[in-house]
Parts: C-alpha cells; structure tokens; sequence
C-alpha cells in the first residue's frame, strides 16, 4: 500500500480537505507529529485511527518498522502539528526511504502557512525562495548574507521569542525601509499582519509582545 502524505489545518479546523478525511478514515496507520496534538483534530472529524508518534527525535529509530508495515500492505497516512508534512516538519526521510523501496508516495494537496502569507503579502508570487527557519545559531548570520543578494521574494518561518531578533538583524543586510510583510497565527481566530519596512516592524513588535507564529514576506529589492 502507499504512503499518504496529509496536510492537515494550520489553524481553523475547517480547512482540511474532504479527501484528506477520507484517507485518514481509511489509514491503517496514523504517522502523527505529536499524538496530543493529532488527537484533538481526529476527534472533531470522529477518525478512529491508530496513532503513532514519528517526530525528528524518533524518525531514524521507527523508520524501519514503518518501511515494514508499507511492504507488507498497510495504509499509512503522515501527519504533522500542522500543515503539511516535510514543510519544516518531519516527512522527508520517510518519503526519500519510501520512494528507494519502490513504495508509492501520495502527498494531497493541502494547507501549508508559506502560500497565503506569501500571496496576502502583495509582493511577486510568481518567483520566490522559500528559507523555513533561519539556523539558531551557526550559519545564521552567513545565511542572511547570502539572502541579501537574492532578487526574489523571500518567506520564511519564525518563532516569537526570536522575532526581534531576527528583525534587528536584518537591519545588517538589508535596508532599513525594505518592505515587508509579518503574519502571525494564520488562519486562526486573532490573526493579524503587518505591512511596512524593516524599521517599522521593528518599532512595532517593540510596542506589541510578540506571540503565536510568524511567517515573515520580503520583498525584492526591486519591488518599490
């Protein structure tokens, strides 16, 4: 049987696919970031599968009783917390594993935060690099460097303890009134965006404490 890749809702409990339902519904197997987390989400949709935790700290260790269960005929479907598996969440070594056994991989179409932010970020969609989070630590300021020359639109992750930070370093490289666009909590009850400069954010995450999660839009050098 193949693997199914699931995104799941990345706030609002309505957006997840009829399909998607259905292959949970049917799975033999339930791959699940966090299982607590992953229960709340079956419950609503009444899903009676059989939850397993697959997470970065367990995936190399399960990874082999997985491949086995595939082989030899179960359903398994992958979930993560939120959104789509493999997008800054686990799922790439399953899916690269899968594939090298000669097992079907079926990822559905499905929520992920990059895409709305991007698009309600009004800058060019049609051309863009997408970083997930910046390194904590090491290669974090190399890897801004290397941002400072890209010419597309730039989306990436954040956390809100590092919002500030992140945004008092891009004054490093980038200039000041560069515009860009902050959204936090998508899709959930107090959503909000903020549309300025660099600067701007900068004195407005100062004023309002940061919380939820970010999805920071750059936009292009060119983009005036």
């Amino acid at each position: 049987m193949p693997l199914y890749i699931v995104p799941t809702p990345i706030g609002n409990l309505k957006d997840i696919t009829y399909r998607a339902v259905e292959v949970l519904n049917n799975a033999d197997i339930i791959l699940a970031e966090d299982t607590r987390t992953s229960s709340k989400l079956l419950n609503h949709y009444l899903i009676d599968g059989k939850l397993q935790s697959f997470h970065m700290h367990n995936e190399h260790k399960k990874l082999v009783s997985i491949l086995k269960h595939l082989e030899s005929g179960s359903l398994i479907a992958m979930i993560s917390d939120a959104g789509t598996p493999g997008i800054s969440d686990p799922g790439f070594l399953l899916v690269r594993e899968s594939i090298a056994k000669g097992i079907d991989v079926f990822c559905l179409p499905g929520a992920t935060a990059l895409i709305p932010a991007l698009i309600q970020s009004g800058f060019p969609s049609d051309r863009f690099v997408f970083e997930g989070f910046l390194p904590n630590k090491k290669g974090r300021l190399a890897r801004l460097e290397i941002l400072a020359n890209e010419k597309r639109t730039i989306v990436l992750y954040e956390s809100p303890h590092r919002i500030l930070k992140t945004l008092n370093q891009f004054l490093l490289y980038f200039k000041e009134e560069r515009k860009i666009s902050v959204v936090r909590e998508l899709s959930k009850k107090f959503e909000t965006q903020f549309r300025g400069t660099i600067r701007e954010a900068i004195d407005y995450f100062s004023e309002n404490k940061p919380k939820g999660e970010f999805v920071i839009s750059i936009s292009s050098e060119s983009d005036k």
